[in-house]
């Protein structure tokens, strides 16, 4: 799986630029606050159907355009694709893929895989839990797409019981029986994501332990913790324990127990990795559970991510640089950095030179 061509109209600060990429090393440097990490954005829209970091569409818009425009081509073991995203200010959003209209975001996933890594995902140990589900959800969702709809329909339907938990409170009125048609809808959204996440951090895990080891000789251990107790995960053990906190959530004016509360347990040594582990082993951490993920992909592909590494070298020490450089020399990656001396020049490593929103190939 790799990406070739990238084409780019009134995205963030590119007027029009395209870029040929190599299937291996694509190294793209320039000074801090040129336009790198908005190549690197581009192409991971294509695999999330949105930005990593924009709040919303519109900021992908350069000042004083009324709309942007991105189209990828890119190969995967089973055929070749070419997808364009295109947003206008009043909110319309248009993505093709091979021509063919991508009506739901669900739909978009399992085309393109990629793995991003930023110096924010460096707190991805030691982050709040809210961190690590996101991570979660991010990974599951591109492989499989029924776990993407399942949480749009749990989130929503926790919305609504949440706004029918405050308007008990204050009218200190009761209607079980809503609270129990809700309850309904979570559990059975609730167990299938419950499912899904449990294979994912038992596989990651497996893939982790490793590579944790590798790096540092360390035991790295990962555990599902749940955010609601439930002897076997099915539907109706789902709903049995929402019915039985009910009256602590009407007490509470929230929904207090559910896939919401998950968390993944992080564990160096067999000690709590957020509470005991140095800065430097939950550094390591991180890095590994991201080339854990992209092992974990290619074990359900047959076929590594697109790696994004945003500005990541500069956050590491010389032994974790060369490690990251070793593991990624046969897959294709896009590194952005403020200078070439992070990596070894290979045969197949592309430079691009970016300066102010213009790409030049060195």
């Amino acid at each position: 799986m790799h990406v070739t061509k990238l084409s780019l109209r009134d995205f963030r600060n590119y007027r029009e630029q395209t870029l040929e990429l190599s299937p291996g090393t694509n190294l793209i440097y320039g000074q801090n606050a040129q336009g790198k990490t908005n190549i690197l954005e581009a192409v991971y829209m294509f695999s999330q159907g949105k930005s990593h970091r924009a709040k919303s569409d519109r900021e992908l818009i350069r000042f004083g355009c009324v709309g942007a425009r991105a189209a990828l081509s890119f190969e995967t073991s089973e055929r070749s694709y070419r997808a364009v995203m295109s947003f206008m200010k009043n909110g319309k959003k248009s993505i093709k893929i091979n021509n063919i209209q991508i009506k739901k975001l669900s739909m978009l996933m399992n085309y393109l895989n990629t793995v991003m890594f930023s110096p924010e995902d460096l707190s991805l140990v030691k982050g709040s839990p809210s961190v690590r589900r996101r991570f979660m959800d991010l990974a599951i969702s591109q492989l499989f797409p029924k776990y993407l709809t399942s949480l749009i329909d749990y989130n929503r339907a926790l919305t609504q019981k949440n706004s029918l938990l405050k308007e008990l409170k204050r009218s200190g009125s009761r209607s079980d029986v809503m609270l129990s048609v809700w309850n309904e809808q979570l559990s059975a959204e609730g167990a299938r994501i419950m499912r899904y996440r449990a294979e994912f951090i038992e596989l990651l895990g497996k893939f982790a332990a490793g590579i944790q080891n590798e790096i540092s000789g360390e035991k790295l251990e990962l555990g599902y913790s749940y955010g609601i107790r439930v002897n076997e995960i099915t539907p109706e053990a789902f709903f049995e324990a929402l019915e039985k906190e009910q009256r602590r959530e009407i007490e509470l004016r929230t929904a207090v127990y559910g896939i919401q509360r998950d968390d993944i347990e992080i564990k160096i040594n067999g000690n709590d990795a957020k509470l005991y582990a140095s800065q430097g082993q939950q550094r390591t951490a991180a890095l590994t559970l991201k080339i854990a993920l992209s092992d974990y992909i290619c074990s359900i592909k047959d076929e590594y991510p697109v790696l994004l590494l945003d500005d990541i070298m500069s956050e590491l020490d010389r032994s974790r640089r060369l490690y990251l450089a070793e593991k990624i020399k046969d897959k294709q990656v896009l590194i952005t950095s403020t200078d070439t001396d992070i990596l070894k020049s290979t045969a197949d490593t592309k430079l691009f030179y970016v300066q102010d929103g213009t790409v030049e190939v060195r």
